[in-house]
């Protein structure tokens, strides 16, 4: 993993860190041989969302920026509107709970009652009425070249990660052109995609120009957050659902999957794609002899 490590990271707003306290912790076992080995396993916590004094969910999670992945779940659940008026957001690190306030009343008992537990790892949670906000949806004609992409796939890829040290994790990269912005990683995808969002809503982020990048499957709670959040390409190493792909034809998302080395293969939204590269100018993917599985 060489390099990895020796990848820049001076240019993200926000770049994993995968050495923070609290995000994983050594664990002894035998492999196949029957010889003691120790490796680095994924912490994962509840955590408490309340919206003024309703509690919400309670999400697993890794940890790391409670706030943002409050804000975001809130945000892409349609419970915060467009320029909703945010009071307050307090963590409380021992009682494991975020409290967002707002200067408006909100009431969603009956909301809470129509929840869809999704696919994404560590149980996901979407609610009934999410589909409908999609009628509403229009993403902007915004050109992506297909020279950002192969770009972004390679520097990434070569950023270091916790999903690179210990796997079992998902990382969600926000991109403007051929350059990550921030990149968040969970437990569960769905919660590294809010943390996006609570980013954006926090400093005030324009979604027209960027592209969501996510090592994990392009499901349809992935299509539906990034299309609720104005972003209009949405590009993943891994492959799709087919409800996903129903879902980004119908809002005219750009969705790209199987990003590896000089391959991808793109299931809607074509028209965005400027063709700019030469996929046979772009270097294959070298085969990993690590970490496997874990997207």
């Amino acid at each position: 993993m060489q390099l990895a490590r020796d990848a820049d990271i001076s240019d993200y707003l926000i770049a994993p860190d995968p050495g923070r306290d609290g995000l994983a912790r050594a664990v002894t076992g035998v492999d196949h041989n029957g010889v003691e080995t120790t490796i680095r396993v994924v912490e994962e916590r509840p955590l408490t969302i309340f919206l003024n004094g309703q509690e919400i969910v309670t999400a697993m999670t890794i940890g790391d920026y409670p706030e943002y992945l409050a804000l975001g779940f809130l945000r892409n659940q349609r419970m915060l509107r467009d320029g909703e008026a945010i009071t307050g957001v307090d963590f409380d690190e021992e009682l494991e709970t975020v409290v967002v306030r707002t200067a408006r009343a909100t009431d969603y008992e009956d909301k809470l009652k129509r929840k869809t537990r999704t696919s994404g790892c560590a149980v996901g949670t979407v609610f009934g009425d999410m589909m409908e906000g999609l009628d509403s949806v229009q993403l902007p004609a915004t050109p992506v070249r297909t020279s950002w992409l192969y770009a972004l796939a390679a520097r990434i890829n070569r950023t270091p990660s916790l999903y690179l040290e210990a796997g079992a994790i998902h990382g969600t990269v926000l991109c403007q052109g051929d350059r990550p912005l921030v990149y968040m990683e969970d437990v569960g995808r769905h919660n590294a995609v809010d943390k996006i969002a609570g980013w954006m809503l926090s400093e005030r982020v324009s979604p027209e120009d960027k592209i969501l990048y996510t090592t994990g499957r392009l499901t349809s709670e992935m299509v539906i957050k990034t299309a609720m959040m104005g972003i209009p390409v949405l590009a993943s190493r891994s492959g799709f659902t087919a409800w996903g792909v129903e879902i980004a034809q119908s809002v005219g998302l750009t969705l790209i999957g199987r990003l590896r080395g000089q391959r991808f293969v793109c299931l809607s939204g074509e028209d965005r794609l400027v063709r700019d590269a030469d996929p046979a100018s772009v270097a294959e993917e070298p085969r990993k002899s690590g970490r496997k599985g874990s997207a």
